[in-house]
């Protein structure tokens, strides 16, 4: 029996959504495998029960339990289990928790993080400091961060040529709407929507979230198929996030832009530099694309730096179980 199977058969006999502890304690007391000298048991099946959740096994599934731990069941057993009712107490539990530990805002520097890791430059887009803030109206006008992507092309001269003929093909703008969590399907609704609203004007559109509902991935495909916009899984470890549905392209909505741009100043100074990026000789590029690095937002470059950040703004560290 492979340690797969021990695991598929533990959960089979427990029935209920169980930790990496009582799963491991259950195969040994039931004798499923003979663990080799040298090797970490634990360890080694938590590292088998993500691979299930990381390649779509859907055999197994998972929840987050009370102080954020993992809990694994089958999924044939799901309707009995009443699983919505319980991942609903549980992310009371954490959202309680989390409302006193970290912000939203502080989630901006790992988002920022993993970005950049892209080449991707981003700015927040602070909705106080838009025209008419207090406006309910103006809620969902523009998101959270928006990021930069250039083309990246070696020949200078195939670089002057994609200028003059059509310089939209040089970049591409992306709209990120950012959420400590979408626990319920009304979350997932809500935020989904909210995305739609303020990504129109962009070439790309992403719902980033630090907690997401495992259970509610069947319906973020039916989201993602219908409107487009995409969801990414934000992690305390910036560069192990997850884009788990790709955005659909749109052309750029210019007339909107231009909206954009006179409600919020930092949102016309982003789109400012990148026109003069795109205007600009090639031998005061350079000099323009440090202003454009200041201009953005900071990002973690290093695990220690990240470390330090997430102990600073409260923002818990996955195990990775």
């Amino acid at each position: 029996m492979t340690i797969k199977e021990a695991i598929l058969k533990s959960l089979e006999y427990i029935k209920e959504p169980s930790d990496t502890d009582i799963i491991y304690n259950h195969i040994v007391e039931k004798r499923y495998y003979e663990f080799t000298k040298g090797r970490t048991p634990k360890k080694t099946i938590s590292a088998q029960l993500g691979d299930f959740i990381r390649n779509d096994d859907q055999r197994v599934k998972r929840i987050k339990g009370d102080g954020g731990k993992y809990l694994y069941y089958l999924s044939k057993y799901e309707e009995d289990l009443n699983i919505e009712h319980i991942t609903t107490r549980n992310y009371d539990n954490i959202s309680n928790l989390n409302k006193t530990t970290y912000t939203e805002r502080s989630l901006h520097k790992l988002l920022s993080s993993y970005l950049m890791n892209k080449r991707i430059h981003t700015k927040t887009i602070l909705h106080e400091e838009s025209k008419n803030s207090k406006d309910e109206y103006q809620k969902w006008i523009h998101p959270d961060m928006i990021g930069v992507e250039f083309l990246k092309l070696k020949s200078n001269v195939n670089k002057r040529f994609m200028k003059v003929v059509n310089k939209v093909n040089t970049f591409k703008l992306t709209s990120y709407e950012i959420k400590k969590e979408i626990k319920t399907d009304y979350d997932l609704k809500k935020y989904y929507f909210q995305a739609v609203s303020n990504s129109s004007w962009a070439n790309y559109g992403y719902l980033v979230a630090f907690e997401i509902n495992d259970n509610l991935k069947e319906e973020m495909h039916r989201l993602n198929e219908s409107f487009g916009i995409g969801i990414i899984e934000l992690k305390s470890k910036p560069f192990e996030s997850k884009i788990l549905y790709q955005s659909k392209f749109n052309e750029l909505d210019f007339k909107t832009i231009d909206k954009l741009c006179n409600v919020n100043e930092k949102f016309g100074k982003f789109i400012e530099i990148i026109e003069r990026l795109l205007t600009i000789d090639d031998r005061n590029y350079s000099s323009l694309e440090y202003e454009l690095v200041d201009f953005c937002d900071d990002y973690l470059q290093n695990d220690t730096e990240i470390e330090n950040y997430c102990k600073k703004n409260n923002i818990p560290i996955e195990n990775n179980e």
